[in-house]
């Protein structure tokens, strides 16, 4: 009868030992690899954003500008650089309308920029742009804009009403240099030869059109027209310069 032999179980306890003491180092690794690659990736010399290529049509933007808003309130690190907060700086450039920014490998940005149109002063201290919006910006010497003043929110309809009777205006040869429109949404012109014009709240096209009619008889009359009110349902009155300060003029 053959005798069951029972082998004794190997002692595992150095082997355990190793094994943890593996495992331990390679995580460690880990660790410290992923520890080094963030300290990497977190320092601008070692992968800076070196060139920022900025497109779009500028014609009062300086570039420079646009790339010190962006290097100003960021890292150099090409990778911790936050593309919403560059945006946001940028797009608050007083000649901005709108801009995108994207990342190019390995450390490039690229900015287009959409400028500002401005199209009229508004109130003395601010632009209008082609939609009727507002923003704050030195008038660059050369810039003649003509002049809106208007109740705050009333932006769009004083610059439509500009576009219509800018446009009615044409064939008298004269511009609108003044628009005033009033609390009471009454419109009030000043022409480019100093003429001024008081149209009132209602059917104001149809009265401009009333004195682009009778503005050739103006012309042609030796007094100098100072002002004419077409507040009227029908006619209008004119106010003439006194004959001095129309000689001196």
């Amino acid at each position: 009868m053959n005798e069951l032999q029972v082998l004794p179980t190997p002692a595992r306890g150095p082997q355990l030992w190793w094994g943890m003491l593996f495992l331990f180092l390679v995580l460690s690794g880990l660790v410290y690899g992923a520890f080094s690659l963030n300290a990497w990736l977190d320092d601008e010399q070692q992968l800076p954003v070196r060139d920022i290529q900025i497109s779009g049509k500028l014609t009062y933007l300086v570039k420079q500008d646009v790339e010190l808003a962006i290097r100003r309130n960021q890292p150099g690190s090409f990778f911790e650089l936050d593309i919403q907060r560059a945006l946001q700086d940028v797009e608050a450039l007083p000649w901005v309308y709108r801009a995108s920014i994207r990342k190019e490998w390995p450390n490039n940005l690229h900015v287009h920029v959409v400028e500002q149109q401005a199209v009229a002063s508004w109130n003395g201290d601010m632009l209008l742009n082609i939609q009727g919006g507002t923003f704050a910006a030195a008038v660059p010497e050369g810039l003649l804009l003509p002049k809106l003043f208007g109740p705050q929110g009333s932006e769009q309809t004083a610059l439509q009403g500009f576009h219509a009777m800018q446009a009615l205006l044409l064939r008298s040869d004269v511009q609108v240099d003044e628009l005033v429109l009033s609390e009471r949404f009454a419109w009030n012109l000043k022409l480019d030869n100093g003429l001024r014009l008081n149209l009132g709240r209602d059917e104001f096209i149809d009265r401009l059109q009333r004195f682009v009619d009778i503005y050739p008889l103006l012309q042609k009359d030796q007094r100098q027209a100072e002002y004419v009110d077409l507040r009227y349902d029908t006619g209008l009155a004119v106010g003439w310069k006194p004959a001095s300060a129309a000689t001196s003029g």
